[in-house]
């Protein structure tokens, strides 16, 4: 996964148009890569500036998802990727994705996809273990977050490493897919039905529960437009 940064001249949606256009054609031929997904804060999202947090500036501006089989061999696909950012940060992860978004709404590849996508980067408390935040994220907290919120698609992707010098530390990235009313409405995004009881309960369920495996003084949220521009393709 790659955090990228436009050129402050280049508008949201130019860097949108850019990474969809040139830089998606020219990956999307690479035998090395097998899927190319882009999230990117273009103005689809910008109803949604109310929900970035911010705890590491400055924040990015897209975020792309390559799946390789090595990614050793990234100086064959990041020439490409230079000539298009300001700059960029790397990462190695491992995915899961507990909520498939595709079997709820499918889009076409390089068509926008339903509502919003949140990208959060996100790193454990000060002297948490790894084995605690594993566990406390994927075998408590996932199913918080799926029943105390509105989201469709869920991707939970473990940092394994750092693949440069210019990737801030963090222990995890997350792709959380919210229907558009959710970028303005609390209560489209916490799934209430409109009732203010369930509003709250939501809300502090997800606070306590994300307090016990997050550092929220350096938490990154990023809305954003995500864009599946390669589908991966797997055997069955």
């Amino acid at each position: 996964m790659y955090a990228l940064w436009k050129d402050p001249d280049c508008s949201r949606d130019g860097f949108r148009d850019e990474l969809l256009g040139e830089l998606g054609s020219r990956l999307t031929v690479l035998e090395d890569i097998h899927g190319v997904r882009l999230c990117v804060a273009d103005s689809g999202v910008e109803a949604a500036s109310g929900r970035r947090m911010v705890g590491c500036a400055p924040l990015p501006d897209a975020v792309l998802s390559l799946w390789v089989d090595d990614a050793g061999a990234a100086l064959r696909w990041e020439a490409f990727i230079d000539q298009c950012v300001d700059r960029k940060a790397a990462y190695l992860v491992a995915e899961a994705e507990p909520l498939i978004n595709q079997t709820v709404h499918p889009s076409e590849p390089r068509e926008r996809v339903f509502g919003m996508c949140q990208v959060v980067f996100l790193s454990a408390p000060a002297g948490m273990s790894q084995e605690a935040f594993l566990a406390t994220w994927k075998d408590s907290h996932t199913r918080i977050a799926i029943a105390t919120q509105s989201t469709f698609g869920y991707r939970q992707n473990l940092v394994v490493r750092r693949l440069d010098d210019e990737a801030r530390q963090c222990h995890a990235i997350v792709e959380e897919n919210f229907p558009p009313e959710a970028m303005t409405d609390d209560h489209a995004f916490y799934a209430t039905d409109g009732d203010k009881d369930v509003l709250q309960a939501h809300m502090e369920a997800m606070m306590k529960s994300c307090v016990r495996f997050i550092d929220l003084a350096s938490i990154d949220v990023i809305p954003m437009s995500e864009y599946l521009v390669e589908p991966l393709v797997t055997c069955e």
